[in-house]
């Protein structure tokens, strides 16, 4: 990827319009090559270190893990190419766009502001992962996963070097994400997966007869290493489906599938699930093992990697938390940028990325991060649903589309009641039930939205249909019709 002088950068930052509040023009299209290194450096992430070691902290059994990894990336792949990319294709248009005209300019604001905290919190945990990498080679100590506080003050400097790097690549746009994606996608998944391969034999596997042998003994045995909750088929085949539900199911996606020339191309997130989540969830579950045979019980990503790769494994897991923290960002620019207009995209993404960086300097972030993605998820993916419906149902009934637009209303009264609906029916059922992850109720949380939605859509318009209309006359000769 070239470098950029001042001039470059500047008339990048002022020429960027990543079309907000508009479709994206024709000429303006990505090819299919262009998506493989977004998806797969997206899912490849220096957080995958983390994912990856809990089945076997957790103690998952290995076929658990492998049967609940198989299908439940095969169902993220599907709600991508099935659900995502079509409506992103046919509007050619953000999320933000289609929620402003169905919900309401009310919803949308109360929408933009959870996911741009959300996001920024998820960029700020890559932050914290890439930066505990790095940290041990200068002297600098980076705080546990269960540490909530600030460990130094030369933690923040360190945080405060790695996220001006994300900075700067997220302002630049979504042609700079895709050539900073495309250098360094190709050889991040072979150092994660070649590292837990390479490992096996001080396992004690020499031949696949022994790595099932081995896995079941020394890896997924099934016996929780902590004192956690321990992992069943259930929890593997959700999370792998639903930890990126907001992208998919909530259509925050279209952001990025908005460039694709046919809808089809969201297949291509199977690339990024199954060689960034399954085989890299693998490959760190096998790091992990290998790191508790040698008396380490609570393995940070960095020397996960080192272990594997050495230095090469560490400068993997920085570049990795890039590819990933990058488009994130750029999502919560355009969030954050439909909401105010008079902003240019640039401007708006230098700030939330200041915010990104303040929260990476806690490690609290880490330490809740699943409390925090899993509430998230359980507000934001509802009002996927809706655009969905609008698209694909509502015609089909017969029912018209773009309420918010259509009446010229700030708040659309059957959107705002099925998200509130179906958020607080999930999250009844989740206290009911005691589980202990919202990312359970994710899904059914959007299927009640969806019902909700269009059943309260079908009672509004046909009661409007209905309202009776009155005959008044002012004389012989004048008449007004009033509703």
């Amino acid at each position: 990827m070239k470098l950029l002088n001042k001039i470059e950068i500047k008339e990048a930052l002022n020429g960027t319009n990543e079309f907000p509040n508009e479709a994206v023009p024709k000429h303006k299209l990505k090819s299919i090559g262009s998506f493989i290194g977004v998806v797969i450096g997206e899912h490849t992430t220096a957080t995958e270190f983390v994912i990856g070691p809990l089945f076997v902290l957790h103690g998952a059994s290995v076929s658990d893990v492998f049967l609940g990894l198989l299908l439940g990336n095969l169902m993220a792949m599907l709600s991508w190419a099935l659900i995502c990319a079509p409506v992103a294709v046919k509007t050619r248009h953000t999320i933000h766009i289609e929620l402003r005209r169905i919900a309401g300019t009310g919803l949308l604001t109360i929408y933009n502001i959870i996911k741009a905290m959300m996001f920024c919190v998820v960029v700020s945990a890559t932050l914290i992962v890439s930066a505990s990498a790095v940290g041990p080679f200068l002297g600098v100590t980076p705080p546990g996963l269960t540490d909530l506080h600030i460990s130094s003050f030369n933690w923040v400097w360190l945080i405060l070097a790695v996220g001006t790097v994300v900075m700067f690549i997220s302002v630049l746009g979504f042609d700079y994400i895709v050539k900073f994606a495309n250098v360094f996608a190709p050889w991040i998944p072979l150092v994660f997966i070649g590292s837990g391969i390479a490992i096996l034999p001080k396992l004690g596997v020499h031949n696949l007869e022994d790595f099932w042998r081995v896995a079941n003994e020394s890896i997924w045995t099934g016996n929780p290493v902590t004192k956690e909750t321990n992992y069943s088929l259930i929890h593997i085949f959700i999370f792998s489906w639903l930890c990126n539900s907001t992208m998919h199911l909530g259509l925050s996606d279209m952001s990025i599938y908005r460039f694709a020339k046919k809808s089809s191309y969201g297949f291509i997130s199977g690339l990024g699930v199954y060689i960034g989540h399954l085989l890299t969830w693998l490959s760190s579950g096998i790091l992990c093992a290998v790191a508790i045979k040698q008396g380490n019980n609570n393995p940070s990503p960095g020397e996960l990697a080192y272990l594997g790769a050495g230095f090469t494994g560490i400068v993997c897991v920085i570049f990795s938390g890039f590819t990933s923290a990058v488009p994130t960002m750029y999502r919560v620019g355009l969030a954050v940028q439909s909401s105010l207009k008079r902003f240019k995209f640039w401007q708006i993404t230098l700030c939330m990325s200041i915010i990104s960086i303040v929260l990476a300097c806690f490690p609290v972030v880490v330490a809740k991060l699943d409390h925090i993605l899993g509430i998230g998820a359980l507000i934001l993916s509802p009002l996927g649903a809706v655009i969905f419906a609008d698209h694909f149902i509502l015609p089909k009934l017969g029912l018209k589309t773009f309420g918010a637009e259509r009446d010229k209303i700030y708040i659309n009264p059957p959107v705002m009641s099925a998200w509130i609906g179906s958020v607080s029916i999930s999250y009844v059922i989740f206290n009911f039930l005691g589980l202990d992850y919202y990312f359970f109720v994710a899904f059914p949380c959007w299927v009640f939205c969806l019902f909700l939605y269009v059943g309260l859509t079908h009672i509004q318009q046909k009661y409007m249909a209905k309202k009776p209309t009155f005959d008044v006359f002012i004389n012989n000769d004048d008449k007004v019709m009033m509703e």
